[in-house]
């Protein structure tokens, strides 16, 4: 009789843990490409002499370097993420700005993304100050900037991408900025109130991409994750959100103000090397398998130049579950 218990029990738990060993199967994690936000190039670079000649620290997520002076950056060691970071040649006047910054996190580094002020003055010449958000992106920047109108042409978004994960998970950590309204700061207009607080947001749109001959760029909408942080709080580490696939708009998590199609105008480079935008016309089906993955994690959600100044988001650890 005992015999036979134990007998029963060994066999419970071996059940048991072979169905917990394929649970675990059932579901693989693997760390997006420097999703580990360790490796940071610090490109220093010295600004215009009539705003002040100031040697500036302007960092991307790629292998560790040091780059100095003022020469356009492109992706490096195959990085996928392009940033808010960047360097601006306006009316000869060389100026950067970051929002994007690494920060000592245990062992190693995370993002901290910050919606900032950043102002120049200029003798009466030029006299901008623009609302900046913090932003890593799954892309390319097209430096260097020349001015503020129509900010997402001068991004890239998304890079090639053919599998379907579950879900995005991620490490992350939000202060909020106490202001009731966010600001609209272009640079050359009066600076004004936008209704409505300003939170920082993490996205991932899968897309099936394909140009027509006179190169327009349309896409199907294959997988979609969108989450917005409403409230302040210290890390929460291995947050998984679900990756939802094909059209959504019948199920409850469905917000079109975050998720619909076209949301954003997003721009890419099509085969004749023309900054274009992204047509987005569908909704995939669950036969469709994506060419393209834009993951964003952002301070502001409300698009260019528009935010709260004070609003931070940190991210690490940034991962696929299949």
């Amino acid at each position: 009789m005992i015999q036979k218990i134990v007998h029963r029990l060994v066999v419970t738990t071996f059940v048991a843990f072979i169905s917990s060993l394929s649970l675990l199967a059932q579901h693989k994690v693997e760390m997006f490409p420097f999703g580990d936000m360790d490796q940071w190039v610090d490109r220093q670079i010295k600004e215009s002499g009539i705003i002040g000649g100031n040697t500036k620290n302007v960092y991307e997520i790629a292998p560790t370097a040091v780059i100095q002076g003022d020469q356009v950056y492109k992706n490096m060691g195959g990085s996928p993420w392009g940033t808010s970071n960047v360097m601006a040649k306006v009316a000869g006047i060389t100026k950067t700005n970051t929002s994007v910054f690494p920060e000592k996190r245990g062992e190693g580094y995370c993002a901290r993304l910050d919606t900032r002020m950043e102002s120049v003055k200029v003798l009466g010449l030029v006299n901008i100050t623009v609302l900046a958000a913090g932003s890593i992106f799954t892309g390319t920047v097209h430096e260097p900037i020349k001015g503020t109108k129509n900010p997402q042409k001068m991004l890239q978004c998304g890079v090639p991408f053919t599998k379907k994960p579950v879900a995005l998970q991620f490490d992350y950590k939000v202060k909020m900025s106490d202001r009731e309204n966010r600001i609209r700061a272009t640079g050359f207009s009066k600076i004004t109130d936008v209704p409505g607080k300003d939170y920082p947001a993490a996205i991932l749109f899968l897309q099936k991409r394909w140009e027509d001959a006179n190169g327009n760029v349309y896409a199907k909408r294959i997988g979609t994750m969108v989450t917005y942080y409403y409230h302040s709080t210290d890390w929460k580490n291995n947050a998984s959100y679900e990756i939802m696939y094909g059209d959504i708009t019948g199920r409850p998590e469905y917000k079109a103000h975050m998720m619909r199609l076209q949301v954003t105008e997003n721009y890419t480079v099509n085969s004749k090397g023309e900054s274009v935008p992204i047509h987005e016309v569908a909704w995939g089906n669950e036969d469709d398998v994506p060419t393209h993955i834009y993951i964003q994690f952002t301070s502001s959600h409300g698009g260019a130049y528009i935010g709260s100044p004070g609003n931070s988001l940190w991210v690490d650890n940034v991962k696929l579950v299949y």
